[in-house]
């Protein structure tokens, strides 16, 4: 027990980066445990951090976290729950609220230069639309998105592009999502297999997997490799997309148009 609460410990040091910004949150959670005289704001802000804290770093609570099935190493998605910075910022207002010139100062700046400027993040880049995902993604599903309000299409993509085909667009399907793109899960999928597995894409070997999916379309990075002329195999090119290359599968397409076709018969 005392090493499943050694290793909570842990991941709380590496939560929160034992910053000074937990330290202002530790002093205005302190202040508010002091003075906070309404008791629905006392059980939002003072209470309920520290119940959750407190379960947290209990060994029962891993344990049981476990037992029900959950990833033990999302565990500290836990800690997402307590409302740090609405205590810092809420504890901050209260302490200075006598003094609100000087309050507001010294509070901005303590919370400014004890942060970290995230634009300066190596995971941070610029918008480049209002969807927030890459023009490339937008201008793929755009090419191959079933007409009409009802339907849908089955496409298989490169992996850097799986996140962003179903955000924009819930009527275009893809074989696996990012289950398989996170490592960490050691999913296996065949059609991910052959697509992403092999130095070079054989797309022979691809459209047994894709075909038993029913994929009309396959989408190809720019930097992949391709063994076989996927023309000679039957597929038409649709477009080339910033480099990626779009292809359909007239073979697939006819399949899903025959069971689209049963069931309307139906």
């Amino acid at each position: 027990m005392f090493g499943i609460f050694m290793e909570s410990l842990v991941i709380f040091k590496l939560y929160t980066g034992l910053k000074f910004l937990v330290v202002l949150f530790a002093v205005a959670w302190a202040y508010l445990l002091m003075t906070e005289k309404d008791k629905k704001i006392r059980l939002l802000l003072v209470y309920t951090p520290l119940l959750i804290l407190l379960l947290f770093l209990c060994p029962i609570s891993r344990k049981g976290f476990v037992a029900l099935g959950l990833d033990g190493e999302t565990y500290y998605r836990i800690l997402w729950t307590i409302p740090m910075g609405l205590v810092t910022v809420y504890g901050a207002c209260r302490l200075f609220g006598r003094h609100k010139r000087i309050g507001l100062i010294v509070t901005a700046a303590l919370i400014v230069f004890c942060g970290k400027y995230v634009y300066d993040s190596p995971y941070m880049t610029k918008a480049e639309n209002l969807y927030h995902i890459p023009d490339t993604a937008i201008k793929i599903c755009d090419l191959i998105a079933p007409e009409g309000e009802e339907g849908h299409v089955m496409v298989v993509v490169p992996e850097e592009l799986v996140y962003f085909i179903r955000q924009y667009n819930a009527k275009i399907k893809m074989p696996y999502g990012r289950e398989m793109v996170a490592s960490q899960w050691n999913y296996y999928h065949p059609v991910h297999e052959a697509m992403e597995e092999s130095e070079e894409l054989v797309f022979e070997d691809l459209l047994e997997t894709t075909r038993a999916e029913n994929c009309q379309y396959i989408v190809v990075s720019p930097t992949r490799k391709v063994k076989d002329d996927p023309k000679e195999l039957g597929l038409l090119s649709v477009a080339t997309v910033d480099g990626y290359r779009v292809y359909k599968d007239p073979v697939a397409a006819a399949a899903v148009e025959e069971i689209n076709q049963y069931y309307k018969e139906d």
